[in-house]
């Protein structure tokens, strides 16, 4: 499968072709809202600023403080951002521009 990864297969397809597909913040919040819970949605956003936050060279106690992210959580995601897939890095790139 190449670059793919392992739980790659129709299913996510189908849901990354339907994400590709929104057209805006409200399509977003509606699909978001319908597909998954808003304690899911609050998750995913939580994880994504404590990216940003590493990102940006926060320590985690100012992580955990503005997040409420547990330790292990912001552990995580710096390992994600440290030898992930390189997508927290793709996106954060794009909306805050090129880390300097």
């Amino acid at each position: 499968m190449g670059d793919y990864p392992r739980w790659k297969d129709n299913f996510t397809d189908q849901l990354f072709k339907a994400v590709l597909l929104l057209k805006n913040e409200k399509e977003c919040y509606s699909f978001f809202e319908d597909l998954i819970t808003i304690n899911e949605i609050k998750e995913f956003s939580q994880r994504f600023e404590v990216a940003r936050m590493l990102r940006e060279s926060f320590t985690y106690g100012e992580i955990a403080h503005k997040t409420g992210a547990s330790s292990a959580t912001i552990s995580r995601i710096k390992k994600c951002l440290n030898y992930g897939a390189d997508g927290y890095k793709l996106i954060l790139g794009r909306l805050f521009g090129k880390k300097k």
